[in-house]
C-alpha cells in the first residue's frame, strides 16, 4: 500500500504532541516538590528525552520492535535504524514510512522512565539518576514493548490489549516507582516536617499540557487519520474530565474542600486509566473508567502514608494503579464495534478477554519488580543511590547542578549554606570575599 501522506502528517503531529509530554510532566512533578529542588526535578525529565532519544537511535527501538526472539526481545537487525526508512513496515503501518512509526514510538520510550522520577524525587543522586534510566529503558522498557506491541510479541499473541500504554507505560513506571521508593527510602524528614508544593500555578500548567499531548498518545496510537483516531480523542477526553470531577467530589467528600492539586491529579488519574482502553471504548465506557480512576487513585495515593513509603509524588498511586485499572477495564469494556481488530470484553460477551488481561498485568508487574530491584542493586553498588545527608537539606539544585530555581524571595541558598559540606563550605567562602565596587 502506498504512503498515506495524511496519515503521515497526523502521526508526526502526535509524535509532537507526546514529546511535548516529557517537559510538561517536568513541570507537573517540578511544582510539586520544595523550591530547593525545582530545577533537578525539571532537568531529570529534560534531559530524558536527550538520553532515551539517543538509546532509542542506536538499539532500543531494534529490542523493542525488531525482528522477533522467541516472543521476548526484538533482534538487533535494526541496530543504528539500519533498513529503518522511507518505505512503510507492513507489520506495524501500511501506510506511513517505518521511520514515521520509530519516531512516534520513540516518545513513548522518552516519557515513561521519566514518569518513575516522581517515585524518588528530592534525594537521588543525578549520576545514578543517568545510569538507572538507561539500564531500566534497555531491560523492562524495551522488551516490555516487544511482549505487548511488537511483531511476534507473546502478550501481543496471546491478544492482550493495550493501545496505547497501559502495561507498557503506566502500569510499568508505577511498580518500578513502588520498588524505588522502598529501596532508595524516604525523604529526610518525611512524616515529620511538612513538604507541600512550592508552585501549584506550574503544577496545573504541566497537567493541563499532558492533558493537551495526550491527544496525541491515544489518538496517535490508531496509526491513521480515521475514526478510529477521534473514537480515541474522544474516550481521551472524557474519562480525564469524568476523573478530574470524580476525584474533586471524593476530596471534597472526604476533606470538606475540593482543591487545584486534586483535580489536576485527578485529569492524569483518567488520561492514565483510559490509556490502554481508548481505542476499544466507547465514549460512556470511557466516561466510567476516568470517574472510578479519579475514586480508585485518591484513595491508592492516600493509602501511602499507612504503608509507610514514601512515593514522593505519587507516581504508584496515579500510574501504578491507575494503569491496573485501565487495564482490567479494557477487559471489561472493549467491544469490536469500537474496533474490530480488538476484541469484546466481559460485559460484551468475552470472558476469556478479562483473563488475558489479567495475565498482561501480572507479568508486567514480575518484570518489572523484579528487573527494577536488579538495577537499583547495581547502580547503588556502582555509583551510590542517594545523595548525602547534607546534601538533600540543602536540595538537589545546588548539591548536585550548583543551580538556583529562583533567586528572589529566600529559598533553598540560606539552608544550603547552613548546612555542612565541602560544597557548602566553598560557597560561604565565596561569600566571604570582598565584592568589587560598581
Amino acid at each position: 500500500m502506498n504512503i498515506d501522506t495524511g496519515d503521515t502528517a497526523w502521526i508526526l503531529t502526535s509524535a509532537a504532541l507526546v514529546l511535548l509530554m516529557t517537559p510538561a510532566l517536568g513541570f507537573f512533578y517540578g511544582g510539586m516538590v520544595r523550591r530547593k529542588n525545582a530545577t533537578a526535578t525539571i532537568f531529570q525529565s529534560f534531559i530524558i528525552v536527550a538520553l532515551i532519544s539517543v538509546q532509542w537511535v542506536l538499539f532500543g527501538y531494534s529490542l523493542a520492535f525488531g525482528p522477533d526472539r522467541g516472543g521476548i526481545i526484538g533482534g538487533l537487525e535494526w541496530i543504528g535504524l539500519t533498513g529503518v526508512g522511507a518505505e512503510p513496515f507492513d507489520a506495524y503501518s501500511k501506510t506511513i514510512p517505518h521511520q514515521v512509526f520509530m519516531l512516534f514510538q520513540m516518545m513513548f520510550a522518552i516519557i515513561t522512565p521519566a514518569l518513575i522520577t516522581g517515585a524518588f524525587a528530592e534525594r537521588k543522586k543525578f549520576s545514578a539518576f543517568i545510569v538507572f534510566t538507561l539500564a531500566w529503558s534497555t531491560l523492562v522498557y524495551d522488551p516490555l514493548a516487544h511482549w505487548v506491541w511488537g511483531d511476534g510479541g507473546w502478550l501481543k499473541r496471546l491478544g492482550a490489549l493495550d493501545f496505547a500504554g497501559g502495561t507498557v507505560v503506566h502500569i510499568s513506571s508505577g511498580v518500578s516507582a513502588l520498588v524505588c521508593a522502598l529501596l532508595i527510602g524516604k525523604r529526610r524528614g518525611y512524616g515529620h516536617q511538612p513538604m507541600p508544593p512550592h508552585n501549584l500555578p506550574m503544577t496545573v500548567m504541566g497537567a493541563a499540557l499532558l492533558w493537551f499531548g495526550w491527544f496525541g498518545f491515544n489518538a496517535g496510537s490508531a496509526l491513521e487519520a480515521n475514526g478510529l483516531a477521534a473514537s480515541a480523542f474522544l474516550a481521551t477526553n472524557t474519562a480525564a474530565a469524568a476523573a478530574a470531577l470524580g476525584w474533586m467530589f471524593t476530596e471534597w467528600m472526604a476533606r470538606g474542600k475540593p482543591t487545584v492539586l486534586g483535580a489536576a491529579s485527578g485529569a492524569v488519574a483518567g488520561l492514565v486509566a483510559i490509556t490502554p482502553a481508548s481505542g476499544y471504548v466507547g465514549p460512556v465506557s470511557a466516561l466510567v473508567i476516568g470517574a472510578l480512576a479519579g475514586g480508585l487513585c485518591y484513595t491508592a495515593c492516600n493509602v501511602k502514608s499507612r504503608l509507610g513509603y514514601d512515593d514522593s509524588l505519587d507516581v504508584v498511586g496515579v500510574h501504578g494503579v491507575g494503569g491496573t485499572w485501565g487495564a482490567i477495564a479494557t477487559g471489561l469494556f472493549a467491544s469490536k464495534a469500537v474496533n474490530e481488530a480488538g476484541g469484546d470484553g466481559l460485559l460484551f460477551g468475552t470472558p476469556g478477554q478479562l483473563w488475558t488481561q489479567i495475565v498482561a498485568v501480572l507479568a508486567t508487574y514480575v518484570l518489572a519488580a523484579v528487573m527494577t530491584t536488579v538495577i537499583l542493586k547495581v547502580v547503588d553498588a556502582i555509583v551510590g543511590l542517594r545523595v548525602a545527608a547534607d546534601d538533600e537539606v540543602a536540595g538537589l539544585d545546588l548539591s548536585q547542578h550548583s543551580e538556583t530555581a529562583y533567586m528572589l524571595g529566600g529559598g533553598s541558598y540560606g539552608e544550603f549554606t547552613s548546612s555542612g559540606g565541602a560544597f557548602a563550605e566553598a560557597m560561604r567562602a565565596a561569600d566571604a570575599k570582598p565584592r568589587p565596587a560598581h
